[in-house]
């Protein structure tokens, strides 16, 4: 338990440096009290990306292990890839049903999404350095710290919910965190949690910039007669690939 909260501790720190060495640069380059723009917030994101991904695996926090992807799981990635497309409008959805959260970092995520380099971060970079933590530390650290299997998921994905600081984001988060859980769990792999959190975010960039009104909710998208059938179809999506995905990762 002391080692997944270091790391969770460490992954905010590594923000904030980052922040801070990218905004000393902007001061020097344009002037005290310049704030970071588009291209600002994209170089903090990389380097502290980078910069995690690099840490956690120098000092041996997350161990990266070939040992799954040797046994060729194509298909358990294949529902993985469609288990990710059918949470999405469900879990909007009930997102938008429950009271409305404050959204702190609404700006940030629309200069980074609306900005062409901005898939490199939230469709890369991001789901690679969040499942190394999340998953391939923390999780792996709270799963040898406790015998009951979920009580490690839920407090990782607690852990994971919160490290977002932004609570319009925490309940899609904290669902996402216990299904990320339960996979790395079954596989000992953070593979699978990488392609689901890629298609998520994916998904997400693509909608935004389609529809870029931060506004916009589910029912507005497919009309008040529709925005059910919609979230049924992804239902029959969603469960069929959750059931194969139990059969098929075996621990």
């Amino acid at each position: 338990m002391k080692n997944a909260i270091i790391y969770w501790f460490v992954f905010l720190a590594l923000q904030i440096v980052a922040g801070g060495i990218v905004q000393a640069v902007y001061w020097l380059w344009k002037g005290p009290g310049t704030v970071l723009d588009a291209t600002g917030t994209i170089l903090t994101m990389t380097l502290f990306g980078i910069a995690t991904i690099a840490l956690f695996l120098w000092q041996k926090w997350a161990v990266v292990s070939r040992h799954w992807v040797q046994t060729r799981p194509w298909v358990v990635l294949v529902w993985c890839v469609l288990a990710a497309l059918g949470t999405i409008i469900p879990s909007g959805w009930l997102q938008e049903l429950m009271p409305e959260l404050p959204n702190l970092v609404e700006e940030e995520f629309d200069m980074i999404l609306r900005n062409r380099y901005g898939y490199f971060i939230v469709g890369l970079l991001v789901p690679l350095a969040e499942e190394l933590v999340f998953r391939g530390a923390i999780l792996r650290s709270l799963l040898n710290w406790s015998s009951r299997p979920w009580v490690a998921i839920l407090i990782s994905a607690v852990l994971f919910s919160a490290a977002h600081m932004n609570p319009a984001q925490m309940p899609h988060t904290l669902l996402i965190g216990l299904l990320l859980g339960w996979m790395y769990y079954r596989t000992d792999s953070i593979v699978p949690g990488v392609v689901f959190h890629w298609v998520n975010n994916t998904v997400a960039y693509v909608l935004y910039n389609l529809y870029p009104d931060p506004d916009m909710t589910t029912t507005d998208l497919f009309g008040d007669a529709h925005v059910l059938m919609a979230v049924g179809f992804s239902l029959c999506i969603l469960i069929p690939s959750l059931l194969q995905l139990n059969l098929r990762m075996q621990k």
